[in-house]
């Protein structure tokens, strides 16, 4: 079975970091979002793997490679615009013909295998096998209605949602939902959407069935967000490169990348040090520094520290900073 993976959109939520990369790639616990997908898929038996690249295609590109690394086969498929993910299916459809395919978005983060629904789906030959988390702020995501297992009704982003069920991101879906995707028209936000696409399923009686998520799943959309996959991740375990140089109190859990440098003060917990990152007299904890970032003398804490960044000075902050930014604190 195929597997497609979105890694288009802008990412306005995580500016200014997406000024300068693709929001798919930014890392978490030491590895791109983007990998963490990849291995999701790989895991559900699914080695052939296309990928939907927009205006970030050329880093995205770079960073998977042809897949091998990754232990699949990739295929880059360009969608010029960010047009909705019904639209991006679309784009898609001569990679994956009309057999069963998984859908997964490339800034999601899943714990557990989705083996099991693959196998469901196959088994059923369900027209679409949605996952589905319970949410505090459903309006931020689709929204689905079930009788049981069986999905009657979807809704994007609703200002009064009818549940507290969103869609996760992650679809096991066949040939039948493009022939749905081409009746639609652009929604309000101008995106041919895609839980539009399922209802044109669920209303012509083909069967739409969900499950709910066991374990935790992150959408990564937000810079809070980030930090709390990170958290979640470092969770299993720390894992400090041996070319890294630390001279510092360590709180585990943390990550520290190949040939960073930690001089005095303390990293940890759930800090995540990019490779090449030179920091000194720093307390860094709950935050993501990334590669080549150099950080003097502050106290860091729920802070996204840009590529290159550079940060120096007195007391305590919390900061989100692109790549290359300098700050210093009095």
């Amino acid at each position: 079975m195929k597997a497609l993976i979105l890694a288009g959109g802008k990412g306005s939520r995580l500016r200014p970091l997406t000024f300068t990369r693709s929001k798919q790639l930014l890392p978490v616990a030491g590895r791109p979002l983007l990998h963490y997908a990849v291995d999701a898929v790989r895991q559900a038996g699914c080695s052939d793997v296309g990928v939907i690249v927009g205006h970030t295609g050329a880093e995205i590109r770079a960073s998977l490679g042809d897949g091998s690394a990754l232990g699949v086969r990739i295929t880059c498929i360009e969608q010029e615009e960010p047009l909705g993910l019904a639209h991006a299916l679309l784009k898609a459809q001569d990679f994956v013909g009309d057999a069963p395919f998984l859908m997964f978005l490339g800034d999601n983060l899943l714990q557990g295998s989705l083996a099991p629904m693959v196998q469901r789906h196959l088994a059923e030959k369900n027209a679409a096998t949605l996952l589905l988390a319970r949410v505090p702020d459903p309006q931020r995501f689709g929204v689905v209605q079930v009788q049981g297992e069986r999905v009657i009704r979807l809704e994007e982003k609703p200002k009064h949602p009818a549940s507290d069920l969103a869609l996760t991101g992650i679809y096991l879906l066949d040939g039948r939902i493009f022939d749905a995707a081409r009746t639609l028209r652009p929604s309000a936000r101008g995106e041919l959407e895609i839980t539009d696409a399922l209802q044109v399923l669920v209303d012509r009686g083909e069967p739409v069935v969900a499950t709910e998520v066991q374990g935790w799943w992150k959408d990564t959309g937000k810079p809070q967000d980030l930090l709390a996959a990170n958290r979640l991740l470092l969770a299993k375990g720390s894992r400090i490169d041996p070319s890294a140089v630390l001279t510092c109190e360590l709180r585990h859990p943390v990550y520290v990348g190949p040939g960073a440098r930690v001089q005095g003060g303390r990293i940890g917990p759930n800090a995540a040090i990019g490779a090449g990152a030179q920091l000194k007299q720093a307390t860094i904890e709950d935050s993501i520094l990334m590669d080549q970032c150099q950080v003097q003398g502050v106290q860091l804490s729920q802070s996204l520290i840009g590529q290159g960044a550079r940060v120096s000075g007195h007391g305590a902050a919390r900061l989100h900073l692109g790549d290359q930014c300098l700050v210093e604190l009095k």
